[in-house]
């Protein structure tokens, strides 16, 4: 048996090394490859509909063009017809879809972590979020305890607590000035990108979590002495696009929990770029600048403690 907890492990897009990202395919996979969640992205239509969709724009994954919200779901240039570039084709899948998908039989352990993109309007898309939820028999009970909400900008949190007060509200970032000034009080779960949490101050930040008991969750984890790096931080949730990977992982975690860990050694963190803290601070400070572009200022009450960047 393994020595301590383990985290539980969502399928980032769903299985998205093996099936298009965000699809309905890429999803059941995660689940079927022992993903306890699945987290995905969230945009409404020019006509209301909620897709489940990463970019604001439709070009990266599909055979489609031009923004989201500009362009209607129904209709025969509706992006209903659209297909992912990437094999097997599939349609772009609707958040009722989604929501069909968790509520059948073999998936209703399984949650669901909707990352709520800055560039939506809050009150429209949690009033059709709600529409769509509610509209589950014994969604109370059967539905709304498995749905997470993650957000990027302090000015979705009221619009969040009022309309969907029954979601686990998450913070999502880079930037962990902007997690301890402006979502310290609100939220009781950080979603945090694996590199910023392997930095100095991300090691003061788990430690301020746990003392809190707040939950972590951390991203995007597809190589293995991630995944083990994330266990010895005794994180709750990773998110990873290769769910079969941490399976095979867990697996021997279970069978000989500090054998498994031994074999992999710490040095990749000092030896991937893209963990070095030039380049981790430098994503933060663009994220802060791009969520202040597109939302507006971060504002938030200091809790005590004092920003560090170091």
């Amino acid at each position: 048996m393994a020595s301590r907890a383990l985290p539980e492990c969502w399928g980032h897009r769903g299985a998205s090394v093996a099936y298009p990202e965000n699809t309905l395919a890429s999803f059941e996979k995660a689940l079927r490859d022992g993903a306890e969640g699945v987290e995905s992205d969230i945009h409404v239509s020019l006509d209301d509909v909620v897709l489940m969709f990463h970019d604001p724009f439709l070009n990266r994954t599909t055979n489609g063009k031009g923004f989201i919200k500009g362009q209607r779901w129904y209709g025969p240039d509706g992006m209903q017809h659209l297909r992912t570039l990437k094999e097997p084709k599939q349609p772009i899948p609707t958040f009722a879809e989604t929501i069909a998908l968790f509520m059948q039989p073999e998936n209703r352990h399984a949650k669901l972590h909707v990352d709520i993109k800055a560039s939506n309007d809050p009150e429209r898309l949690f009033e059709l979020m709600h529409k769509t939820i509610s509209s589950i028999p014994d969604w109370e009970t059967a539905l709304a305890p498995r749905l997470w909400l993650g957000v990027w900008h302090p000015k979705f949190i009221p619009h969040a607590t009022r309309l969907l007060p029954y979601c686990t509200l998450v913070h999502i970032g880079f930037n962990l000035h902007v997690s301890r000034t402006c979502f310290w009080e609100s939220c009781d779960v950080f979603s945090v990108y694996f590199g910023m949490l392997a930095s100095r101050d991300g090691l003061r930040f788990r430690e301020e979590c746990k003392r809190a008991g707040k939950k972590l969750i951390v991203w995007t984890l597809n190589r293995p002495e991630e995944m083990i790096e994330a266990v010895r931080w005794d994180v709750d949730v990773l998110l990873t696009d290769v769910p079969h990977l941490w399976h095979e992982l867990h697996t021997s975690l279970d069978a000989d929990f500090n054998k498994t860990v031994s074999r992999y050694n710490r040095t990749f963190l000092w030896t991937t770029w893209r963990y070095y803290a030039p380049v981790v601070y430098f994503w933060a400070a663009l994220a802060y600048l791009y969520l202040q572009y597109v939302v507006g200022p971060l504002q938030g009450k200091p809790r005590g403690i004092a920003a560090r960047t170091n």
